[in-house]
């Protein structure tokens, strides 16, 4: 795989404002662990190597467990996540694949069981904006496997 476009270098202002959207979601207050189970599952259902390479390797350096990452898409099947991190990955899930799922009244529901207002507004932003990382990965073709994580996560995209 070869690397079509830098997006970095070919539109500064652009990454500046995708920046800006990580700066808020690394400092909204919402737990790292639970912001690398939602970025790395994203990428999964958007297909994104380049991100999921990075992610996993930032959960990793933070300590996370391989457990929990390699069983991250069966999360459903699995006693690995606590209940709110499955609300956060059911709600990830439903704003990824939005075309697919009705954000129901009842996702609704549980999700607040667990996040008050403002972290869902947070959560939600976190979905976006890996979706968007995804979305200018894939089609520039970021080549995965060239990221390598700061000694401690907290790099985006």
């Amino acid at each position: 795989m070869e690397q079509r476009l830098d997006f970095p270098q070919k539109s500064s202002s652009a990454y500046q404002a995708m920046l800006g959207l990580e700066r808020f979601v690394r400092n909204c207050g919402l737990e790292h662990p639970l912001l690398d189970l939602v970025k790395t599952r994203a990428s999964q259902l958007n297909g994104c190597a380049y991100c999921i390479d990075m992610h996993t390797k930032d959960a990793r350096v933070a300590g996370e467990t391989e457990q929990r990452l390699y069983g991250l898409s069966a999360w459903r099947e699995t006693p690995f996540y606590t209940e709110r991190e499955r609300a956060a990955l059911e709600w990830t899930e439903a704003l990824t694949l939005i075309s697919q799922n009705d954000v129901t009244d009842e996702l609704y529901d549980r999700v607040r069981q667990h996040f008050s207002e403002e972290e869902l507004v947070s959560l939600t932003m976190a979905v976006i904006t890996i979706n968007g990382w995804n979305r200018i990965a894939i089609p520039f073709r970021s080549v995965p496997g060239s990221y390598q994580p700061p000694a401690r996560a907290a790099a985006h995209p």
